[in-house]
């Protein structure tokens, strides 16, 4: 039979589209043709394929030899497709059974000397495998685990195309030596700071997870903290040189609750299609935190790139932290790219081929110091910055952006007296994560039958609407919206910050006083 046909997952962003490989020899001059949209890697696979066919012990077709790539308008990328071509090959020239390939779901790249290497993107492919009903899917060894985490599939982890021919036609497999490990993390994301990557892992059991116990005074910033962590809500920082602002920022992800299943699945479909799972640790069930530098690009940034766009560092955070340690030192640019996804939790990116969406339901916190050279309003009058400098310094950071932001905290330096006390009755992040986790569960009774999961994800109209405050509890924030104070914006953001600290305060619905903190906390300035 001159004709056969398997299945591979073609990706677009963290969403997969099942693509048929089809292979047709027919009598002429020995050619190979792929069509089908393939980009440049794709196109290679004509030479990768043929070796490893060959290197495997198996004889190449010397005839005209066609492999088309189904629906063709679906832009294809990557070497992910090596493994359902060779075997799509062999089933044409009566190799294999072609019967044995038509219900499988392929994803492999292949070496010349016809090993399967992992390639990204595995857990979203097979996720959408499963929803358009394959239930038998071959994968690479090293992400088998990964492929597993999909329920009613079964995975085959193969090492090599030998092994894989010898299963599918009940020959004795060969004696074939372990995987090596998954390759190094892409250096140009290496710096982002995620759990698992070797580089600064906040996640890991085996690293020491930073806790609250060990920051010194800043009592008003922990409770933001505990705040932002318990209701969703972005967080602005600001403060000198040395008062712990990163320090603080660090330890937000601990005070998170753990992944549920499905956003587990979510994040570590994300960090699949960008090539940064951890080898051993196929599930990422730990909110991520990530901080770029504040040279990192835009594409970096909100994701894109040359090519396929891939995720960035918005959608890397995706249900954890993005942290942007001196934030006014960004690009003003990257700074108000942030303004969608904060507001939708996702991003669009659009490309002359078409549009991705990518998820980017993020917790943002944001510090920076009060001028170029941080001593700006400290005691001793050391600042050299002029006025308009500061001025200018701190207007990087946009009036739309920080409109977004629903805790603005002044960190103070700490004093000596904080410093070198030893302060027993300071909480560590499992105290105060379990009182985050009990509000978490008030607000989630609430939202009962919504699409929303936390207070910050709720919008303005139902919160005005559908839950009432207590008597009088919006007084002080009525009063400074009259006055101009206070954007319609900001007065929902009030709103969603006070039935947070009513949550932790285990009350029904916010008074006055949970209002009163919420205004504070948004425009800095104590009640």
């Amino acid at each position: 039979m001159p004709f056969a046909r398997t299945c591979s997952v073609a990706l677009m962003g963290v969403d997969g589209v099942v693509v048929e490989v089809q292979a047709d020899l027919e009598p002429g001059v020995a050619a190979f043709t792929l069509v089908g949209l393939p980009d440049k890697a794709l196109s290679e696979a004509r030479d990768r394929v043929r070796a490893a066919v060959v290197n495997s012990g198996e004889s190449w077709p010397q005839r005209k030899l066609t492999v088309g790539l189904s629906p063709a308008s679906v832009p294809k990328s990557g070497s992910g497709f090596d493994l359902a071509v060779a075997c799509a090959v062999l089933a044409a020239a009566e190799r294999l059974d072609p019967n044995s390939i038509a219900e499988l779901l392929i994803i492999g790249e292949l070496g010349l000397d016809g090993r399967v290497r992992p390639v990204r993107g595995v857990l979203p492919s097979v996720l959408a495998a499963a929803d358009a009903g394959y239930r038998q899917v071959v994968v690479a060894e090293q992400t088998a685990a990964e492929a597993s985490l999909v329920p009613g599939v079964s995975v085959l982890g193969v090492r090599s195309l030998r092994q894989l021919i010898a299963l599918l036609t009940g020959a004795p497999e060969p004696e074939e030596e372990p995987s090596v490990a998954l390759g190094r993390p892409d250096p140009l994301l290496a710096g982002l700071m995620l759990p698992g990557m070797g580089v600064r892992d906040l996640g890991s059991q085996t690293a020491h997870r930073p806790d609250m116990a060990d920051v010194a005074g800043q009592y008003e910033a922990r409770r933001a903290l505990e705040i932002a962590a318990a209701g969703g809500h972005h967080l602005y920082l600001k403060g000198p040189p040395g008062a712990g602002k990163t320090m603080l920022a660090e330890r937000l992800p601990a005070l998170l609750p753990p992944l549920t299943q499905s956003e587990a699945l979510e994040v570590t479909a994300v960090h699949s299609v960008a090539g940064l799972l951890p080898p051993g640790r196929p599930l990422i069930s730990t909110p991520p935190y990530c901080a770029p530098h504040h040279s990192t690009t835009m594409p970096a940034i909100v994701g894109g790139g040359s090519g396929i766009p891939r995720p960035g560092a918005v959608s890397l955070a995706h249900r954890g932290v993005l942290f942007l340690d001196e934030a006014p030192e960004f690009p003003v640019r990257v700074l108000d790219a942030l303004r969608q996804p904060l507001e939708s939790g996702e991003v669009t990116i659009a490309r002359s081929a078409g549009s991705m969406r990518l998820p980017a339901r993020f917790l943002l916190c944001l510090a920076a110091n009060p001028c170029p050279c941080g001593r700006h309003s400290v005691r001793g009058d050391g600042c050299q910055c002029t006025p308009t400098m500061v001025h200018r310094y701190q207007a990087r950071l946009s009036g739309p952006l920080l409109d977004r932001v629903d805790l603005q905290v002044q960190v103070s330096s700490v004093t000596k007296a904080e410093l070198l006390a030893r302060d027993t009755s300071a909480e560590n992040s499992a105290t105060v994560a379990a009182r985050v986790l009990e509000a978490r569960r008030r607000a989630a009774a609430r939202l009962a039958g919504t699409p929303w999961r936390t207070n910050a994800e709720v919008p303005g109209h139902e919160l005005r609407t559908r839950w009432s405050l207590a008597p009088g509890a919006l007084e002080d924030a009525e009063h400074d919206l009259e006055r101009g104070l206070l954007t319609a914006r900001g007065l929902d953001r009030v709103l969603r910050v006070a039935w947070t600290i009513a949550d932790l305060a285990g009350r029904e619905r916010p008074v006055r006083s949970d209002v009163r903190a919420g205004l504070a906390l948004r425009t800095g300035v104590p009640r």
